[in-house]
């Protein structure tokens, strides 16, 4: 499975984009309140710029350091030995608690929070919306990464399967698609479905602070962030953050320097907004 590492990404990334683009033109959850053009080619430029980041800074990345802490007996899981299905189990579901717990750090740490706000400032949500990160969060969330997968002992297979899949429930999370509610309702238990993860995105406060599972949901069902749904209702909710409301201020170029040149508002935890 390792050795064929980049072509497992690369067609699940585009099998899955192509899946809910095409849902998306089909059966879309509401209508688009700015260019899809133009959001596209923001929020598309800035994932080929974080993927030629990380390629250049860490060559290797999560997968390489499992092998490393593989090959050097490091983390809990190579010292607590278990069943093989278990170890990559218990990898797996650890990795995205992390993820979830450094989600909601970067939503509790103003500085951090500068960052993620290039996320949040999305005016729609839909299938591209999934990877628009600020190339510094990409790096200190790698940062992150590595440092959780040499501390767990995650084998190499677990590592890929839960990048894969993290990559995959991003994108169909973020999507703009029609569910039905009794559907939605069942996926609720096992899986992060779009109408849970809009939420998150709402333009208040305390809905933005709440849903901040990517992949699994249980998370914020145990611990207190779950929300089932918006004040205003899925079709009513305002998407985005109240201080970026001007399209023409969320280019390519802007959402770069957005997190040194803009104010971060009242949504960070600790903070009442500047």
């Amino acid at each position: 499975m390792i050795e064929h590492e980049p072509t497992i990404r690369a067609l699940c990334f585009l099998g899955v984009f192509a899946l809910m683009a095409l849902w998306e033109s089909l059966s879309p959850r509401r209508p688009l309140s700015t260019s899809k053009p133009k959001r596209w080619l923001t929020n598309i430029g800035i994932t080929l710029i974080n993927t030629l980041l990380l390629r250049a800074l860490f060559s290797s990345a999560a997968v390489g350091a499992a092998v490393l802490a593989d090959q050097e007996g490091w983390g809990i899981l190579n010292y607590w030995r278990c069943p093989e299905w278990l170890s990559l189990f218990l990898a797996v579901i650890t990795l995205d608690l992390i993820i979830y717990l450094q989600h909601v750090m970067f939503h509790a740490v103003p500085a951090l929070w500068r960052l993620h706000m290039v996320h949040h400032a999305d005016l729609d949500l839909d299938v591209t919306s999934g990877s628009r990160f600020h190339p510094i969060e990409i790096i200190l969330s790698m940062g992150i990464k590595l440092a959780s997968v040499v501390f767990i002992g995650a084998s190499p297979e677990a590592v890929l399967i839960f990048e894969v899949l993290l990559n995959m429930t991003a994108m169909f999370n973020h999507s703009n698609v029609q569910i039905p509610k009794k559907i939605d309702g069942i996926l609720r238990c096992f899986i992060v479905t779009p109408d849970m993860h809009l939420i998150h995105h709402s333009v208040i406060r305390e809905e933005t602070n709440r849903n901040f599972g990517f992949n699994l949901p249980w998370w914020d069902m145990l611990l207190g962030t779950y929300k089932h749904h918006p004040q205003e209702g899925y079709l009513g909710m305002t998407i985005g953050l109240d201080q970026f409301r001007d399209p023409m201020k969320l280019t390519l170029p802007k959402i770069l320097l957005l997190p040194f040149t803009e104010k971060t508002g009242s949504y960070a935890f600790t903070q009442d907004g500047d």
